[in-house]
């Protein structure tokens, strides 16, 4: 699968662009805030309906307009599909495939697998667990409908449960035979994501633990864990011992919207003693893991979007990491850079086809 053709209007700091890629790798060179990664988020928004790094759709209309459209034709399973998204302010979105407007957002998240490592991805380390609790989500919900239809009904009967804890701690009402409704909904679905969940960072460590050894020369001892109150027994009944708690405070203190991933360096929480270059390494490995993981289940090689990928790595990670996606494992890559002179050098060492784009002010053009 590839992107073929992406057109946009009024996109971030982008007017207007029609982009023929490469079924290789794609290089967008240019100064920091010329709009080089904003392509790489309208990517990401024809994959999973919304932009990488703000979720407020109508903050990513370009400032002073009244609408944005992204679209993109692309190659998957030798047919064409033309994913289409059209916002105005204050107006539903429109997502469409092939001119078929999604009656649900959640159906499209898997049709077009992509993984995107990005600077910002820094914040899965040093930011709070709801963070890698995302990351695991959308991973797992590229390849498995019906996790993401569990998820979706947990997340409502937990806003419930919390409001019916809410009301009581107000109220002073005891209304225990509605609480006991709420448990035992979350408890039947907490069990089917915690199961999913397990699997899949079972999985995923290996092929972790692969890809960081290959990019470090296997010069550091890493780990991944993942911490769940269900590892503790039963949640039902964990519910019923934490009832007052949940009374006094006015929210469910257990259950999997608690669960962690556990990022380790040596023994210790890699985001207290990993210096910039093993943080990005980290996070490099966990998203290629991630990559190969999505490859196997789903079928199809998703796209790579490297974002500033070199920032931060020494000279030996990089050309490791450079080896490691020449490889056929990898299909179509895209990646950002400050300089063309760099980059270009850096692509041809890799033996794929690739085109380069200057982006400058929001302007999108081809370098021959």
């Amino acid at each position: 699968m590839h992107i073929k053709h992406l057109n946009l209007v009024n996109f971030k700091n982008i007017p207007q662009a029609e982009i023929e890629f490469s079924d290789g790798i794609n290089c967008m060179v240019g100064h920091n805030g010329a709009g080089k990664t904003n392509i790489l988020d309208a990517l990401y928004y024809l994959s999973f309906c919304k932009s990488y790094f703000n979720s407020i759709d109508s903050q990513n209309i370009l400032h002073g307009q009244e609408f944005m459209v992204v679209q993109g034709q692309y190659f998957r399973h030798d047919e064409d599909e033309h994913i289409y998204c059209g916002l105005k302010k204050a107006q539903k979105k429109h997502f469409k495939r092939n001119k078929k407007e999604y009656s649900k957002l959640s159906d499209h998240i898997g049709f077009l697998p992509l993984v995107m490592i990005s600077p910002s991805d820094e914040q899965l380390i040093n930011d709070g667990s709801d963070l890698r609790r995302k990351y695991i989500d959308g991973v797992i919900s590229q390849y498995d409908k019906p996790y993401l239809d569990d998820l979706l009904r947990y997340n409502r009967s937990l806003q419930q449960r919390n409001a019916t804890l809410k009301s009581m701690k107000e109220s002073g009402s005891r209304n225990m035979e509605m609480l006991e409704l709420w448990d035992e909904q979350i408890s039947v679905l907490a069990d089917k994501i915690y199961i999913k969940r397990s699997t899949f960072i079972k999985e995923l460590v290996a092929v972790f633990q692969k890809h960081y050894a290959y990019v470090s020369a296997g010069n550091e001892e890493i780990s991944l864990g993942y911490s769940s109150h269900l590892k503790e027994g039963d949640l039902k009944t964990q519910l019923i011992e934490a009832r007052q708690k949940d009374l006094i405070l006015g929210y469910t203190t257990k259950g999997i919207h608690k669960d962690d991933l556990e990022m380790m360096l040596s023994d210790f929480p890699i985001k207290k003693i990993a210096s910039q270059g093993q943080k990005k390494t980290f996070l490099i490995a966990l998203k290629l893991a991630q990559y190969e993981f999505i490859q196997r289940h789903n079928g199809i090689k998703p796209i790579l979007l490297l974002d500033d990928i070199f920032d931060k790595l020494d000279h030996q990670r990089s050309g490791r990491l450079l080896q490691l996606v020449s490889k056929d494992m990898f299909n179509q890559i895209f990646i950002t850079h400050t300089s063309a002179e760099t980059l270009l050098e850096t692509v041809k060492q890799t033996g794929k086809s690739y085109k380069m784009f200057n982006v400058e002010a929001g302007q999108v053009q081809e370098i021959n």
